[in-house]
């Protein structure tokens, strides 16, 4: 394989990895569809998503082949750069739906049923037992659905992993200066950090899940709270999940030596990813756990 200059013009040569990628996904959705419909067993699940494990593991090691061979140049690496940044928007934009379900259920519905915006009947005839108030706990038919007992508290484990979430972007922030100075060992060592605080994060907010499972019986279908409490910290908790096993990645990338002070897109690419995944928690922090 020839290296290219930065006169050339990079065009992508045949790879059927995103076939491989396709036929993955494909049978994951349409297995799990038929899953929770009954019909199917868990087994085309997994096969689904371990040919997706697959792919990844192929087209991220042929890409990482190509960059150290010298395969790219400048006008690749800008391409990877908007790649990237579009995709985090397009991340932005699947929370936002999130936020926004809470932002409209908290400002809007609850108000309604509780006789708001000329609907003074709404509550009397649909859930006469109603009291506008959020976190909203009781739900209609409470003899057949979850019920939950408490919100979860702001200052107890997610309080925690908010330190420990903002201090791994501290650390990956001081990895990536030490990346710039050519400071292999710092850079190992701060990177190391952020993947050890990143796993932290995930193993408390699991610990938090049994606590609200088992002790606040909050589940997903304890009403509207219960749903936007977990659509929201669990999507938050995959994110971060993949984020730490992108930084581990990294973190032997790094200590190969596959980085240099110049080129080092891979690196930003997932310290982006691990900085956007804490402003996502600052938000989560704020408005379903504290306000």
């Amino acid at each position: 394989m020839s290296t290219v200059s930065n006169k050339d013009y990079y065009v992508p040569h045949g790879t059927y990895w995103p076939i491989i990628g396709s036929v993955g996904l494909f049978l994951t959705a349409i297995s799990l569809a038929n899953f929770l419909q009954g019909t199917w067993s868990l087994t085309p699940v997994f096969v689904g998503i371990a040919i997706v494990i697959f792919m990844m593991f192929g087209w991220f090691g042929q890409v990482i082949d190509e960059s150290l061979a010298g395969f790219y140049n400048d006008q690749v690496d800008m391409t990877y750069r908007w790649s990237m940044g579009w995709f985090i928007f397009s991340e932005v934009m699947f929370f936002g739906a999130f936020f926004g379900a809470l932002f409209y259920a908290r400002q809007y519905s609850i108000p309604w049923l509780d006789g708001a915006s000329n609907n003074a009947a709404t509550a009397q005839y649909l859930w006469p037992d109603f009291e506008a108030a959020w976190p909203l706990l009781a739900v209609p038919l409470a003899d057949k659905y979850e019920v939950a007992r408490e919100a979860m508290g702001a200052w107890g484990l997610p309080a925690l992993n908010t330190v420990i979430l903002l201090t791994s972007g501290v650390t990956v922030t001081f990895s990536h200066w030490a990346l710039k100075r050519g400071d292999q060992t710092k850079l190992v060592y701060w990177l190391t950090a952020t993947v050890v605080l990143g796993f932290g994060f995930v193993i408390l907010q699991g610990v938090e899940y049994v606590y609200a499972y088992e002790e606040l019986n909050l589940r997903i279908d304890s009403g509207i709270y219960g749903s936007t409490f977990y659509m929201l910290t669990g999507f938050h908790g995959f994110h971060v999940t993949m984020g730490a096993i992108m930084l581990t990645i990294i973190l032997i990338r790094s200590a190969k030596g596959h980085f240099t002070a110049e080129k080092h897109f891979a690196f930003e690419a997932v310290a982006w990813y691990w900085h956007f995944v804490d402003v996502v928690w600052l938000g989560l922090f704020i408005f379903v756990y504290w306000l």
